[in-house]
């Protein structure tokens, strides 16, 4: 399902909080999610603000369940830059799952493990510690998005304040 209307910020900052992901600070218009998981994916990763795109890893760590829909997402993602926004965030995700696994199970309870979906198409390879991982694939990022950002900084930074804000606050 192609997203062929367009999402507000304030609307994906609403499906976030109704989803459990309170990542990015807004008002809540709805107190039910209204989107269906693969346009929201979709509108997260087509978003032209970067830290609503970024919110796409802590709804992964929330929702992995999710995966399958990531994999709707990108096949019928118009834009090809919006497709290597999913494939290296939902890749980060599945790396910070590994790393912090033990607070995500304090959060959230025993989830299922997000699966490889993305690695080949951005020629990435996922055997090895998650840290050596995720700063190989932040470099990739770079290449590949032609963007000389510290990625490896802002995944970790996109895990850590999930994280401590659930924390705050359950």
């Amino acid at each position: 399902m192609t997203s062929t209307f367009q999402v507000t910020e304030d609307q994906l900052v609403s499906e976030l909080w109704a989803r459990d992901v309170p990542f990015l600070l807004g008002e809540q218009i709805s107190p039910a999610p209204l989107l269906d998981p693969t346009t929201l994916i979709q509108s997260l990763a087509q978003s032209k603000d970067a830290r609503v795109r970024m919110a796409l890893i802590p709804l992964f760590l929330r929702h992995p369940e999710f995966s399958g829909e990531a994999r709707n997402a990108d096949e019928t993602m118009p834009a090809q830059s919006s497709q290597l926004v999913l494939r290296f965030y939902y890749t980060a995700a599945s790396l910070l799952q590994q790393k912090y696994r033990e607070q995500l199970v304090k959060l959230y309870g025993n989830q299922k493990r997000l699966p490889d979906l993305f690695s080949n198409k951005l020629g990435v390879s996922l055997n090895d510690d998650p840290n050596k991982l995720l700063l190989k694939l932040a470099k990739r990022h770079q290449v590949l998005s032609g963007q000389r950002i510290n990625w490896l900084e802002s995944y970790e930074h996109s895990a850590e304040r999930l994280i401590k804000y659930v924390e705050k606050f359950k």
